[in-house]
This record gives C-alpha cells, sequence and structure tokens, in this order.
C-alpha cells in the first residue's frame, strides 16, 4: 500500500478530513517560515485526538537533534521528518528514538550516491529543488531519479502533486509513500477538503491498477 501523507496540518477540522478521506499520516510544520506552520500547543491538541492508525509527523528545519527529540517526546510524534540541510550525523542522532524521514531536493542531476551517507534513515523524502525554499514549491519533482532510488530506498514523494497528476506518478515511481501539502490547499495551510478525497481516491485507483 502507497501511504498517504498530507502535509502543513494547522486545523483540527482539515486533520479529520484527512483522516476521513483515508490519510495514513498527518505532517505538522514546526518551521517557522513556513506558511503552514503550526504551534506546538495546537499541533498537541490536534495530536491527541489522532486514531492510532494515523501516524503524527513532525517537519523541521535545521533544528539542532536535541530540540527535535525534546518535542517528539512531549508531542508523541510517531515519526520526524527533517526538511533542511541536515548533516548525517543529525539523522543517526535522532534515528534510535523516533525514526526519521529525511527530505532532498532533487534535480534531474541528483546523484542517488547522496543518500548513503543517511542509510540510519527510515525514508527519504523526495521534494522538488528550489534554492530559497524548504518544501511546499509546487513544483514537480523529478519522477526517473525518484523511480530509480525507489528501487533500492523507501521513497515519499511530494513536489507538485495534485488530482490530476497523482496517479501517474504513483505508476512510475512506485514509492513508499506519497506527500501533498499545496496540491489539496485552497490557500496556504489550508486544505481543500473536496481535493483531499479526490487526490487519496485517484491514490488508491492507480494502486488497483
Amino acid at each position: 500500500m502507497v501511504r498517504v501523507k498530507i502535509c502543513g496540518i494547522t486545523s483540527t477540522a482539515d486533520a479529520q478530513a484527512a483522516i476521513d478521506a483515508g490519510a495514513n499520516l498527518l505532517g505538522f510544520n514546526f518551521y517557522a517560515k513556513s506558511p503552514r506552520h503550526i504551534a506546538e500547543g495546537e499541533a498537541a491538541k490536534i495530536r491527541s485526538e489522532l486514531p492510532k492508525k494515523v501516524k503524527a509527523v513532525g517537519i523541521f528545519v535545521n533544528r539542532l537533534a536535541a530540540d527535535v527529540i525534546t518535542l517528539q517526546s512531549r508531542l508523541d510524534l510517531d515519526a520526524v521528518q527533517l526538511h533542511g540541510d541536515e548533516p548525517p550525523e543529525t539523522v543517526a542522532e535522532i534515528a534510535p528514538v523516533v525514526p526519521v524521514i529525511k527530505a532532498f531536493r532533487v534535480e534531474p542531476e541528483f546523484p542517488l550516491t547522496t543518500l548513503d551517507p543517511y542509510a540510519q534513515a527510515f525514508a527519504f523524502l523526495f521534494d522538488a529543488a528550489h534554492t530559497d525554499q524548504y518544501g511546499g514549491t509546487g513544483r514537480i519533482t523529478d519522477w526517473d531519479v525518484a523511480r530509480r532510488a525507489a528501487l533500492k530506498h523507501r521513497i515519499i514523494l511530494a513536489g507538485g502533486l495534485k488530482v490530476e497528476n497523482v496517479a501517474a506518478a504513483v505508476r512510475i515511481v512506485r514509492p513508499y509513500g506519497i506527500d501533498v501539502a499545496s496540491g489539496v490547499e485552497s490557500s496556504p495551510g489550508k486544505k481543500d477538503h473536496g481535493l483531499l478525497r479526490a487526490f487519496i481516491q485517484e491514490v488508491r485507483r492507480a494502486e488497483r491498477k
């Protein structure tokens, strides 16, 4: 089964809509500069109401490992996503405590050997390359690079996915998971509940084929 992660959850209503639509993971963004940033208190409230089958993932950008571990413990996060320029040492420090998803900004010439030093990561998230922004760009990631990586690694595909193209992405890349934020929003940080349902339906349709 392809796991579907709805990223940038900022409200209880959006969290519930994602759950009702069949999401497997919800992403809570703790990067202060993101339009999808959520305060710890609000994230804690939503986290406490999640059913056990839906996993909570905290998104961090260039935070100290100790800070990530502390917040993970306070919120009982099921996994953490490191979406900045974190070195392998940071992943190695956090991985014994909680599963780590390490994100990379992927261009067509992205060397897959880049992943080798991050062997302790649970999975790798491939996002579109953008010099000045950590995720949520709406740009499409190079699917061929992701397809090749998915032959050997757990790859979560992000970047520019939406209702119109996610089925093709699933068929071509065959990823471990799919991650979406802007592709199911009416505005940054506000989910469109109709798009949420349609998006996940397209993922499941592609799986059946």
